[in-house]
């Protein structure tokens, strides 16, 4: 099993500095990876500073060797799709193919979409994500793409570099469980991180739902199920690694792959530094 941090890309994590200390001291502790939020706008959290979490892993890349980096997750119906295909390229070189791509709806939709003038009906953004991950496969390959699809129109245009990953970084799928629909399309890719409607943010999953939504992710796995697929969950664990272990070995025997370790979404700490550096040079938990 590997254990990764996740933290915001706001407070104090909306200066790079602050995640690249993050991101060495992650790696000096042992963890596997460093993941931080996508948003540009979340009005629960107005009033605080944000940082382009790309910029911020340029960042954490740079201060590492080691450790896998990503975001968890990005809303890519939200970004043009050859703007992305070049930041994660960018990112992939920079960090020697460590980058892992999390892709989702995002949210609250209200606020990173209709905020900003954009549609946020569900079908229509499931939509723009679907045809938007095919494409950003083909722009990593370094090879021509021509693409006319519902959304996205791309003539005869060859993005350099490929990415240092071949076919591609990792591609991981988030979703609500027990919606059917990420899962079903997480199956198609290379990894699934669900969040469900019983434990939000920073909050453990029950070990028979997770068991129940990597029986059904693997029951929809296409032809490639032979590559790599990973179940990531997260939550926050109790500093006693015995107590840390009980929450974590339930759901590795159920699957689980990844452990995410994650601040309580409402707790007063989650965009703070000091406690955060805190609970990673604590190390990850053992299982």
């Amino acid at each position: 099993m590997r254990f990764s941090v996740n933290i915001p890309n706001f407070g104090d994590f909306a200066d790079p500095r602050n995640v690249a200390t993050v991101a060495a001291a992650a790696e000096q502790a042992g963890w596997d990876g460093l993941f931080v939020w996508d948003h540009v706008l979340h009005r629960q959290h107005q009033g605080r500073p944000f940082g382009d979490p790309w910029m911020l892993l340029t960042a954490a890349a740079l201060a590492t060797s080691r450790i896998r980096l990503g975001t968890l997750l990005t809303p890519v119906p939200r970004y043009r799709p050859q703007q992305l295909a070049r930041q994660v390229a960018t990112l992939d070189h920079l960090s020697g193919g460590r980058v892992i791509f999390a892709a989702g709806l995002g949210g609250p939709v209200e606020d990173e979409y209709r905020s900003f003038g954009d549609a946020a009906e569900p079908r229509l953004l499931a939509e723009r994500l679907d045809e938007g991950l095919e494409l950003l496969r083909h722009f990593w390959s370094g090879e021509p793409v021509n693409h006319h699809g519902g959304h996205y129109e791309v003539r005869d245009v060859t993005l350099l570099p490929a990415t240092v990953q071949r076919p591609g970084p990792p591609v991981w799928i988030g979703g609500f469980w027990p919606r059917r629909a990420p899962m079903r399309r997480a199956a198609r890719w290379d990894g699934a991180v669900p969040l469900f409607e019983t434990a939000r943010h920073g909050h453990v999953p029950d070990v028979a739902e997770v068991r129940e939504l990597v029986g059904y992710v693997r029951k929809h796995r296409t032809a490639d199920a032979e590559r790599p697929f990973e179940f990531v969950l997260g939550g926050a664990t109790p500093p006693d690694a015995a107590k840390a272990k009980d929450v974590i070995g339930p759901l590795h025997d159920a699957g689980a792959t990844w452990w995410d370790e994650r601040q309580i979404q409402t707790g007063p700490d989650l965009d703070r530094l000091l406690p955060v550096l805190r609970r990673i040079e604590a190390g990850p938990p053992v299982v």
